[in-house]
């Protein structure tokens, strides 16, 4: 009997630190520090935006050059527009409630260095003139534009396979300005990027079935 008796405190006790212990799991899920936790994850920033939550304009393209008219260091920005009802930071890092036509952040997009040289002129010139040397002249290649357009007038373009691979190579938009600058080409035209692998391109293994 007296062991019943004693026996009832400690199971009393258990049961207190239980309570104890559920109390403050409530208290901390649903106490200030959790509403101050759910408040700092609903304020990001609005570049961190996923797809379909925004849209972004079109750059506005220089007529001139074809490239955006703000690059600068091969980078240009485009405004972006967060989607009706979406709350986040916009540029000044002020919490903003967006209906849609607000700018939100500005995206990084690549442009390209160009100084005057037109694709288009270039492989006119290397189709018709190309025999000459004209197109290496004009790309900035004056002595070797002449040696070699001596050279292709004396053997007619190397029997015309001197004047085939000039072209094929500034088609193909190898061969360009001897300054290293871009091509000239349409925003939205036929252009080609380059791909290369260094010690920083991640390979991602092939699958095959």
């Amino acid at each position: 009997m007296a062991a019943s008796w004693a026996s009832r405190p400690a199971a009393a006790e258990a049961v207190a630190a239980r309570l104890l212990g559920l109390l403050w799991l409530v208290t901390v899920t649903v106490g200030p520090w959790a509403v101050a936790a759910a408040g700092d994850e609903e304020t990001f920033k609005c570049e961190d935006l996923k797809v379909g939550q925004y849209i972004c304009k079109d750059p506005q393209i220089n007529n001139a050059t074809q490239e955006p008219v703000n690059c600068t260091n091969y980078t240009a920005h485009v405004q972006c527009f967060p989607a009706p009802n979406i709350t986040c930071k916009d540029l000044s890092g002020n919490e903003t409630h967006f209906t849609g036509n607000e700018v939100g952040f500005l995206r990084p997009i690549s442009c390209r260095n160009v100084n005057g040289y037109s694709y288009k002129v270039a492989v006119a010139l290397s189709l018709f003139l190309g025999w000459l040397g004209a197109d290496r002249f004009y790309l900035g290649y004056p002595a070797l534009a002449s040696f070699l357009g001596l050279l292709k007038f004396c053997t007619v373009g190397f029997c015309g396979i001197g004047s085939l691979i000039d072209f094929i190579l500034i088609s193909m938009q190898i061969v360009g300005p001897s300054d290293g600058t871009s091509y000239i080409i349409d925003y939205y035209g036929t252009r080609l990027t380059r791909l290369s692998i260094t010690n920083e391109t991640v390979r991602k293994t092939q699958l095959y079935p």
